[in-house]
């Protein structure tokens, strides 16, 4: 969990300063207060990008050349110090005090999970999404999972750059029992994170949703052959489109229920239900990993939902035992189950119930 967050020329903050509580964190305002911002800033810590996909530029408050994060992690006894700076020279990020070589090393330092309005689209959008978040889980939960994805990755990059080379088909089978072996290992990894996950999945599906459901992953060729199979039956097609079509890069993870079940899962509050008991069920068994609390950020969790679905999803939260940090437009619209720290932005002024935490002073921090 994080305890002290500061940011400076993050969007519309130029400096802001956020002591947060161990649980329950609430941050109030208008719309375009910059509440969002602030979730967005938290996230971009533990990321080192952003959720609502913007740019560095457009992150970067106008007219400065970079934007600046710092926090203080909670990790057993003891901080953890984490700092990112970012500008048009790329990404530096530092974790208790070295630098640290990308993203990766983050992810691990702040573990965190964000349900926001477009949550929807895990659901919705496509296979990519899905298969991110399972690799996600098993960034945390299976040691070995980064670097066979890391390594996997590159096979499947060399494979494709020979078919778009127009290489000879026995040049491009050279690189089929690498790229097997990898994917092989990488969709074993990805099937136990699944099994693993399944029971909160399943518990949270229904807890949101009030719906028997099933999850079934699709390892992105067919069942009734091999992956070896597959590629020499697709060489042609591969070489065509310039690009390998069988493989878990193509893989999915598909919600399985009955046609009744189905249709109450059309309107977009329905998806998001079921995409917040996915990422509920993420967190749980990656906090059940890691052995420690992790941080859910929930951007403005009641719209497009009823008042009985949003007690029923924080609830849920609740139940958890994360650190949370919620925005929202009205301060009764979330119940929690003990009082939250509270928290109001203003027009990038940030406030809470013991004064103000947050100025539009000139401050820069030197180093991430």
């Amino acid at each position: 969990m994080i305890r002290l967050f500061r940011a400076t020329n993050f969007r519309c903050l130029e400096y802001a300063e956020l002591e947060l509580g161990p649980r329950f964190n609430l941050i109030t305002g208008a719309n375009a207060s910059g509440k969002t911002s602030l979730l967005e800033a938290l996230a971009y810590l533990g990321r080192g990008k952003s959720f609502r996909g913007a740019s560095t530029a457009n992150l970067t408050r106008h007219g400065q050349d970079e934007f600046v994060l710092f926090g203080e992690v909670e990790r057993g006894v003891g901080k953890l110090a984490v700092g990112v700076r970012n500008s048009r020279d790329g990404l530096e990020a530092r974790v208790g005090g070295a630098t640290a070589a990308g993203a990766a090393a983050l992810v691990e330092a702040l573990p965190l999970q964000v349900i926001d309005p477009e949550v929807h689209n895990l659901i919705a959008g496509g296979p990519e999404l899905r298969r991110r978040y399972l690799d996600w889980v098993a960034f945390h939960v299976e040691h070995d999972h980064l670097m066979i994805w890391r390594r996997f990755r590159r096979a499947l990059k060399q494979r494709n750059a020979a078919l778009r080379s127009k290489s000879s088909e026995a040049a491009i089978r050279s690189w089929n029992a690498e790229f097997v072996d990898l994917a092989m290992q990488l969709d074993g990894s990805r099937r136990a994170v699944l099994a693993l996950t399944e029971h909160s999945l399943l518990e949270h599906g229904h807890a949101l949703l009030q719906t028997e459901l099933a999850f079934e992953y699709q390892p992105g060729w067919s069942r009734d052959k091999s992956l070896e199979a597959a590629l020499d039956e697709g060489l042609e097609r591969d070489l065509q489109m310039g690009a390998t079509q069988a493989g878990p890069q193509r893989a999915d993870l598909r919600v399985i229920s009955d046609e009744r079940q189905a249709r109450k899962l059309v309107s977009r509050g329905q998806q998001k239900l079921l995409a917040s008991a996915m990422i509920l069920a993420a967190t749980e068994t990656a906090q059940a990993a890691l052995e420690r609390p992790l941080l859910l950020l929930l951007d403005d969790p009641a719209a497009e939902l009823d008042a009985d679905s949003v007690s029923r999803l924080m609830a849920a939260v609740a139940a958890l035992g994360c650190q949370v940090v919620a925005t929202s437009l009205d301060p009764a619209a979330l119940v929690f189950p003990e009082s939250p720290v509270m928290f109001h932005v203003e027009q990038g002024v940030i406030r809470s119930t013991g004064g103000v935490v947050s100025r539009a002073e000139n401050k820069s921090e030197k180093t991430p």
